[in-house]
C-alpha cells in the first residue's frame, strides 16, 4: 500500500529567489469524488496514472502508474474535465527535505504553492524563510478543486 504524507505551503516568492530547472506539466482529472481522485499528468514527456483515496490527516492512499505519452496526451484531451491544470515545478533541497515548489499557469496564474513529503506526519520540517502560511487540508489548494474553481475566480468566492 503507498501512502503519501504531504503538507502544503503559500511561500514568498521575493524571499525564494531565481528558480532553475522548472518542468512543466500538465494534469487532468478523470474523476473527483470525497473518496478518490484520478489523474492523469504529463511530465518530461512521460505520462503518469495517478489514483488518490481521501485525506486523513496530513496522509492519504496514492497509486502512480507510467502510462504511454501519446495515451496520457488523449486521456487529457478527450476523457479529462477541464480546464487542465498546467505549472511549472521546481525541486528544491534543503534541510534535509524535498520541497516541489509549483507555479501555477493558465486559470491559476498566480499561485505559488510549495509541498514537502514527509516519512511521518509528525516529522520535524525546518522551513525556509521563504514559507508564508500552512494550507496543508484546505481544500482549495487542491489541484483536483484548482480545476473546478481556478484562482483566477477566487477575487469573487474565496479570496
Amino acid at each position: 500500500m503507498a501512502i503519501e504524507i504531504e503538507r502544503k505551503y503559500l511561500i514568498d516568492l521575493e524571499k525564494l529567489g531565481t528558480l532553475k530547472n522548472g518542468n512543466k506539466i500538465k494534469q487532468g482529472y478523470i474523476t473527483t469524488n470525497k473518496d478518490a481522485v484520478v489523474r492523469v499528468r504529463v511530465k518530461n514527456n512521460k505520462g503518469y496514472l495517478t489514483i488518490k483515496g481521501s485525506n486523513i490527516g496530513v496522509s492519504r492512499l496514492e497509486f502512480e502508474y507510467e502510462i504511454p505519452l501519446v495515451e496520457a496526451n488523449e486521456i487529457l484531451d478527450k476523457l479529462c474535465q477541464k480546464p487542465i491544470i498546467d505549472k511549472t515545478r521546481y525541486i528544491i533541497d534543503i534541510h534535509n527535505h524535498i520541497w516541489e515548489v509549483d507555479i501555477f499557469h493558465g486559470d491559476n496564474e498566480g499561485l505559488v504553492i510549495a509541498e514537502v513529503e514527509l516519512k511521518d506526519e509528525n516529522e520535524h520540517i525546518e522551513f525556509p524563510l521563504w514559507i508564508k502560511e500552512e494550507v496543508t487540508g484546505d481544500i482549495k489548494y487542491y489541484n483536483s478543486n484548482l480545476m473546478k474553481y481556478p484562482y483566477s475566480q477566487w477575487k469573487n468566492s474565496y479570496k
